[in-house]
């Protein structure tokens, strides 16, 4: 039996539209891929220093954002080194009546961060010294912040920064 090209072209039909759709993943993979790229790239301009809700920082229009090391975290009540309580008192005036205890609590906490670092013996200490970030909750006495910062100096952690909260610029009208 002789079968005519239109029944030809019908069979040819139903055959390649048998074996199912097809998804063409090319163009999702490059999405995915784009966004993973943006995400990447974009991640790094957000570094959160803190998680504690006790601590509120004070406001700031500085632009820089801060380094990864060690932290040190000064509130009313109490002085954390890394994540890791020295100090723990009362309220504000008994930070300030045991000053000795907490200087000596601070010194050894950095001292073991600094032995640490120093046990590659490939790391050498940096003229300006070793960073440190002080976290200083905003109603904590500038007193207590100064000693801190001098503990610091003293260890050799001379390049001081003070984390701060950032807020907006004014907007000028024009």
């Amino acid at each position: 039996m002789r079968v005519s090209a239109k029944v030809r072209r019908q069979i040819k039909h139903r055959k390649r539209n048998a074996a199912g759709a097809k998804l063409n993943l090319v163009s999702l993979m490059d999405i995915f891929t784009i966004l993973v790229f943006f995400l990447m790239v974009n991640q790094s301009e957000v570094r959160v220093l803190q998680n504690n809700k006790e601590l509120t920082l004070p406001a700031s229009v500085a632009e820089s954002l801060p380094k990864e090391n060690i932290t040190i975290t000064v509130q009313a009540n109490k002085i954390l080194v890394h994540e890791r309580l020295v100090w723990q008192g009362r309220d504000k005036q008994a930070a300030l009546t045991e000053l000795d205890k907490i200087k000596q609590s601070i010194e050894q906490e950095l001292k073991f961060h600094l032995d640490k670092k120093l046990q590659n013996g490939s790391i050498k200490a940096p003229e300006s010294g070793w960073p440190v970030t002080i976290l200083g909750d905003a109603t904590t006495e500038y007193a207590l912040l100064k000693e801190v910062m001098a503990i610091c100096a003293e260890v050799g952690y001379r390049d001081l920064s003070l984390a701060v909260e950032q807020k907006s610029k004014p907007v000028q009208a024009s």
